[in-house]
């Protein structure tokens, strides 16, 4: 157990620093990257099942004691998440390298690499049991992701860029006062001993401690207020560079929202953040709906559904949790492939304009097919797997009596709902466009379309097997939120 930890963190940094010295040898460079990916992906679906079956793993690095050193804690939440994580980055890679031959692809030579830093970056997120660590994988998402957001060197891209870099910096700067603080209160910065020490503060230091972190990851996931830079920074990247954000990285955000608060039993924030819940899905919702271009549409999309993990969360009980684990794996998949079928419409029609594009359910059924799956999951309709986690979390709500937070997610799940339709009528449906008011599409071979399509189509089935398999997450979700809301449980494994 202890090596497929490790590889989960280490393949892809191996592939990173290989892919760079192949960096001119382009089948060299993609066999190295896709062999790195491939192998911490493997990794983590092998960690899943021994944790499934043996329990929480933990490796110490360097056997120092976890008050000293780096614990990495391989338990039921972190083996569901990572998965699903490290195989989207796989196909998002796949499909990178099909587009890369176009005028719309990400530079081969740092994409590649770029992709598996933040791998090792989202490994290390999630597996890591200290905070001054989540620190280090939050910054190495931070580098990596900022580089690929940019570095075509587009304007609209370096502009979008500095408000996404600024809002992270500003984000990293607090997450850096929090951990002096905690450290300067309790000694430590490692969770399982801060499961110990944080219930023996005040309980004004105590709520200050959460809703401190509850800032620092909001601004990561795009919580409400702080979500302005998501709609605008998103939509100018490469596809596969935009599908892989809007899979993972405000995903890091809520899933360390959900260990830190839950472990912690910050029960008292729970009221705010029902709130902020309610309005971060409406508010993304009817952002979606008043957009004209489907990228913008899904950046929207990403606001909204935070919400209903934010949401599960803030039930604080045994099912909301739940509810929010079912939501975060359910939601990665989707996401992912839509934004990697808006890289299919693009590159076909060469724009993503809903006013300008039309008919591609009628050239490209293959094309639409793979839209609707993801987009009726997303809505949130049955039997998908958005439905499955839709209900699971407003069941929660409705079991806790929360009536406004469970109204303002059933509304939202309509504007959803109606956002998709539009993406429907304006980009499958309708007449076909004008050929000479369209911009030149950019070359491609038939290997790239069969490549990004064989991708896409992967990250479908992705979203079918959770869908099919729905019961069982539900109580691997189940038996991880228990995991979390047991604070001893959490304690034991890491400490013993």
């Amino acid at each position: 157990m202890t090596t497929l930890v490790s590889l989960t963190i280490l393949a892809p940094l191996l592939a990173a620093a290989g892919a760079l010295a192949a960096r001119r040898l382009p089948i060299a460079r993609d066999v190295l990257t896709i062999i790195g990916l491939g192998v911490a992906a493997g990794a983590s679906m092998f960690m899943l099942n021994g944790v499934h079956h043996d329990g929480t793993h933990v490796v110490r690095v360097g056997d120092w004691d976890p008050e000293l050193g780096i614990v990495l804690v391989a338990d039921l939440f972190a083996s569901l998440a990572l998965p699903v994580a490290l195989s989207l980055i796989f196909i998002v890679e796949l499909f990178a390298i099909g587009q890369r031959r176009t005028a719309w692809g990400a530079n081969p030579e740092l994409a590649g690499p770029l992709l598996s830093v933040l791998a090792a970056g989202v490994s290390l997120a999630m597996l890591t049991g200290d905070l001054f660590t989540l620190f280090v994988a939050f910054e190495l998402i931070l580098v990596s992701s900022y580089v690929l957001l940019t570095h075509q060197g587009r304007r609209g891209q370096i502009q979008s860029g500095m408000t996404y870099v600024a809002m992270n910096l500003f984000a990293s700067t607090l997450f850096l006062f929090g951990l002096a603080f905690v450290y300067a209160a309790t000694g430590t910065v490692n969770l399982a001993l801060l499961t110990e020490r944080i219930p023996e503060l005040s309980s004004g230091v105590r709520i200050g401690i959460g809703a401190w972190f509850f800032v620092v990851f909001g601004s990561k996931a795009a919580v409400f207020p702080l979500f302005s830079w998501l709609p605008d920074s998103y939509p100018t990247a490469p596809t596969t560079i935009t599908a892989i954000f809007a899979g993972l990285l405000t995903k890091i955000g809520i899933y360390s929202m959900i260990r830190f608060h839950t472990l912690m039993g910050m029960d008292e924030l729970g009221p705010v953040m029902l709130i902020l819940a309610g309005l971060t899905m409406i508010i993304g919702a009817v952002g979606a709906l008043a957009q004209g271009n489907v990228k913008r549409i899904l950046s929207f999309h990403i606001i909204s559904q935070i919400g209903y993990m934010l949401m599960g969360l803030g039930l604080f009980t045994a099912a909301g949790t739940t509810g929010a684990i079912l939501f975060l794996l359910h939601h990665m998949p989707v996401k992912t492939v839509l934004f990697l079928v808006g890289g299919l419409i693009e590159n076909d029609q060469g724009t993503s304009s809903l006013e300008r594009s039309g008919g591609l359910a009628r050239r490209r059924p293959l094309i639409a097919a793979l839209f609707a799956i993801p987009a009726l999951s997303l809505a949130g309709l049955p039997p998908f797997s958005g439905f499955i986690a839709k209900l699971s979390v407003i069941s929660a709500g409705v079991e806790s009596a929360h009536p406004l937070v469970v109204t303002a997610a059933l509304v939202a799940g309509a504007l959803t709902l109606l956002s998709m339709t539009k993406i429907w009528l304006g980009v499958f449906w309708g007449p076909d466009p004008d050929p000479d008011a369209l911009p030149d599409t950019p070359t491609e071979t038939k290997a790239n379309r069969r490549l990004m399509r064989t991708a896409t189509a992967l990250a479908v089935a992705g979203s079918i097997f959770i869908s099919i398999f729905a019961g069982t997450l539900f109580d691997l979700s189940e038996r991880a939120a228990n995991d979390l809301r047991d604070a001893e449980v959490y304690r034991e494994a890491v400490l013993s």
